[in-house]
């Protein structure tokens, strides 16, 4: 009994090193990956995301989609994102092939599925994103052709009150110098990426090592012969859950270790990120309950035709050598080894240092006020502000620093405010100024936010 015991002790911890080899493998690629992220966020124009998405046609729907899997936002942020583009005037279809595709890949999780999952799986990502995007947003313009009128109406009177909120909108950009800019990027794609997505990643990391510890070796050789069936089983626990493109990247790695067929590893990579309970409720909410229905369609039937697409057209050995030469490559190259042990004790220590920074700093609200400030200068905007009236909200949703962004913006838009302070760890929106309490609440909500109540 002793010995049993005791070779089940060494294979578990054995399986627990294959996931250190995973880290080590994925640390350098994300570490490339949040700096590209944050060199788009600063040096992307803003007007870019929103100039060809105002068409009802299918040009706009495939430029919400080429436009959104670049871009780095986790699955939390794309939400406001996606109602702001609304807002400023884009086609109905647009916002729901963005939301479609955006949080399914970036070019963080692109590079991150390179590194654990192989060339292979790193392009099928991207196309599978673009794909049902398309897919989803030609949907709802044909749905919106009867009422286009209509609904032109009503956005145009919604948008004279809308914020110019764009996708990547960051205090960088007001920086014309090229230094300012590379500073602003690697705050952005090392601090407040980290912020926003390093939570998901680790839990990630964790839930991938229950999984390699827990499950058995065995467990999913039951569906071998019955994809469809794994697949369903993948979006049963995928689709509710909160996962970001990333984070998602070590559990798909942990399942098919234990057996998950490719295919159902793409189902859980592209369902997982692009849907959950939040935003059904947004999306239902908002854009209506027709609208929630072609998006929840689009993504089961398009993330199942893509998963058995590759289970069978395409070589299995594209989705599965990539395995067995990681492995080689971080199990037997000491230098690839130092190298990568190298970039996972700095990937710690970035995280750690992002984390201290959001809670250090959690109670310090960034001012949004209409004035501006230098990057070392305090804002003393509250103290000369004391005979404007003071309103503070509690609000569910924001997660992120895009939330946080757009709801600076929005509010600012709002005739009458004069300062912004968001808590993200709060959860409380505090406006300034002399202003209609229930035109506040119109701005978050028309975000895809529910403000709670007054405090």
């Amino acid at each position: 009994m002793l010995q049993r015991f005791w070779l089940t002790f060494v294979a578990k911890l054995k399986d627990m090193h294959e996931i250190l080899n995973l880290i080590n493998a994925m640390s350098p690629f994300l570490l490339l990956g949040f700096l590209l992220a944050g060199l788009m966020h600063v040096f992307v124009p803003n007007t870019l995301y929103s100039r060809y998405l105002s068409n009802n046609n299918f040009a706009s729907v495939c430029w919400a989609a080429l436009l959104g899997i670049p871009l780095p936002l986790c699955s939390c942020g794309v939400i406001p994102t996606a109602m702001s583009l609304k807002r400023e005037g884009a086609s109905k279809g647009a916002t729901v092939s963005f939301l479609i595709a955006t949080p399914q890949t970036g070019v963080d999780s692109i590079i991150a599925t390179y590194s654990l999952m192989g060339l292979p799986f790193a392009l099928v990502r991207p196309v599978a994103a673009l794909l049902t995007a398309l897919f989803g947003g030609v949907l709802v313009n044909i749905g919106e052709k009867n009422n286009r009128s209509s609904k032109t109406i009503s956005d145009g009177n919604a948008s004279e009150k809308s914020p110019n909120v764009a996708c990547n909108s960051t205090e960088g950009k007001k920086n014309t110098n090229f230094w300012h800019k590379c500073v602003a990027a690697l705050k952005y794609g090392y601090v407040e990426m980290m912020q926003d997505i390093g939570k998901y990643l680790i839990i990630g990391l964790v839930v991938a090592g229950a999984i390699t510890v827990l499950v058995p070796d065995s467990f999913f050789a039951l569906f071998a012969d019955n994809s469809v069936l794994s697949m369903l089983l993948v979006l049963l626990f995928a689709l509710p859950m909160y996962l970001c493109a990333t984070g998602s990247i070590p559990i798909a790695v942990a399942l098919m270790l234990k057996g998950l067929s490719p295919g159902a590893a793409l189902v859980l990579l592209m369902a997982g990120p692009a849907v959950n309970f939040a935003s059904m409720l947004v999306v239902g909410k908002v854009l209506g309950k027709k609208t929630l229905a072609i998006y929840l369609l689009s993504v089961i039937l398009g993330s199942m035709l893509c998963g058995l697409g590759i289970d069978y057209l395409l070589p299995r050995s594209w989705f599965v050598m990539p395995w067995a030469e990681m492995q080689q490559v971080v199990g037997h190259t000491h230098s690839w080894l130092s190298f990568n042990s190298v970039c996972s004790v700095l990937m710690m220590g970035l995280l750690i240092h992002a984390f201290v920074q959001k809670y250090r700093h959690g109670h310090d609200h960034a001012c949004s006020c209409s004035h501006h400030h230098d990057a070392q200068e305090k804002c003393t905007c509250a103290t000369q502000q004391v005979n404007q009236s003071l309103l503070v909200l509690q609000v569910e949703g924001m997660r992120c620093n895009h939330c946080k962004a757009n709801v600076e913006k929005a509010l600012q838009a709002v005739a009458g405010v004069e300062q912004v302070q968001v808590s993200l760890e709060n959860k409380t929106v505090t406006v300034t100024g002399n202003t209609s309490p229930n035109e506040i609440t119109h701005a978050i909500e028309s975000l895809g936010f529910k403000v709670m109540r007054g405090m």
